[in-house]
C-alpha cells in the first residue's frame, strides 16, 4: 500500500494534465499513488491520463459537482494512502515537495503546508506567498483527520475558502498544522489570466516545468530573487544565508508578505 495518495481534481483541461502529472511523477519521494478525479469531464482528459504509462496513476470519473470539494472527497474515499496531498490541475510541484512534507509530517502533527510561488503571465517575476494562505497544492495531511472532520465542503456554503475552512475545523478540534518553510509549489492564478478557463492554455506550465527540470538551484534562486526585489537592503544578508539553508528558510518564513489581491476567484477546478 502506498504511504501517500495524491489527488488531482480536474475539469475539461486535458492539455495541462501532462505537466501537473509530470511534476508529481518527478518527485524524489516515490511511495505514492496518484488519483486524477474528473469532475464530470466531457473532453479527452480520461484518454490523456490513460496514456501515462505509470501504474501509480489512476483515472476516476464522477458526476459534475462544480467544485473541488466533490473530487477531493471522492479521492479521500478511494485513497489507499494514510497521508493525502493535493495538486491543482494547472499547478506544478517542485521535485522535493513530497519529500520535505512527508519528513515534516512524520515528526508529528496532523497537517503540514509549504510555501507557494504565484506565477504571473508572460514569464514575469514570481511572488512568494508568505501569508497564512494555504492553498490545497501546498497541503499534506493525515487522511483520518480530515475524514473525522467531515471532509471538504462546497465553497457556495462558506464565507472563506474551502481549504481554510477545513483547516479551521481541524484546528478547532485540537489538530496541529505546521508550516514547512520551503518553496515547493508553483501556482498560476486564474484571476491574473483573462479567459483562461475558456481557452485552457498549457504553454506556461510547459515552460515552467522545463525550467524546474533544467535549473538545479531553482528554489533557492527564486527565493533570493524575490527577497532582492522586495527590498534591496536584504540582498547581502539573503545571499549569506544561502550557504545555510535552514537559516535562510527561517529568515524568509518570518518575512510578512503582502496580501494577494484578486485571488478570490480561486475555486480549485471551477
Amino acid at each position: 500500500m502506498p504511504r501517500v495518495t495524491v489527488i488531482i481534481p480536474t475539469y475539461n483541461w486535458s492539455s495541462v494534465l501532462p505537466y501537473s502529472i509530470g511534476s508529481v511523477l518527478a518527485q524524489t519521494y516515490t511511495d505514492f499513488e496518484l488519483l486524477v478525479i474528473g469532475d464530470g469531464c466531457t473532453d479527452d482528459s480520461e484518454q490523456v491520463v490513460g496514456k501515462i504509462a505509470d501504474p501509480r496513476v489512476r483515472w476516476i470519473g464522477i458526476a459534475r459537482t462544480g467544485h473541488q470539494s466533490g473530487p477531493n472527497n471522492e479521492g479521500l474515499r478511494q485513497a489507499r494512502g494514510e497521508w493525502i496531498a493535493y495538486l491543482g490541475h494547472d499547478d506544478l510541484w517542485l521535485p522535493h515537495h513530497l519529500e520535505v512534507l512527508t519528513t515534516a509530517l512524520a515528526r508529528g502533527g496532523d497537517a503540514v503546508h509549504s510555501l507557494v510561488a504565484l506565477v504571473p503571465p508572460n514569464d514575469g517575476d514570481i511572488t512568494i506567498s508568505v501569508s497564512r494562505w494555504r492553498p490545497p497544492s501546498t497541503l499534506l495531511h493525515r487522511r483520518d483527520v480530515v475524514l473525522n472532520s467531515g471532509g471538504w465542503r462546497d465553497f457556495r456554503e462558506l464565507r472563506v475558502t474551502p481549504e481554510e475552512e477545513l483547516l479551521q475545523r481541524i484546528e478547532a478540534a485540537g489538530g496541529r498544522i505546521e508550516p514547512v518553510p520551503r518553496l515547493t509549489v508553483l501556482k498560476f492564478p486564474a484571476s491574473w489570466r483573462r479567459r483562461v478557463y475558456r481557452e485552457r492554455p498549457s504553454h506556461e506550465q510547459a515552460h515552467w516545468l522545463a525550467r524546474i527540470r533544467s535549473e538545479p538551484d531553482f528554489e533557492v534562486v527564486q527565493l533570493a530573487s524575490f527577497v532582492a526585489r522586495r527590498k534591496p537592503a536584504f540582498t547581502e544578508r539573503a545571499l549569506r544565508l544561502l550557504t545555510k539553508p535552514s537559516l535562510w528558510f527561517s529568515f524568509l518564513w518570518r518575512r510578512k508578505g503582502a496580501r494577494i489581491r484578486a485571488w478570490q476567484r480561486y475555486k480549485g477546478i471551477e
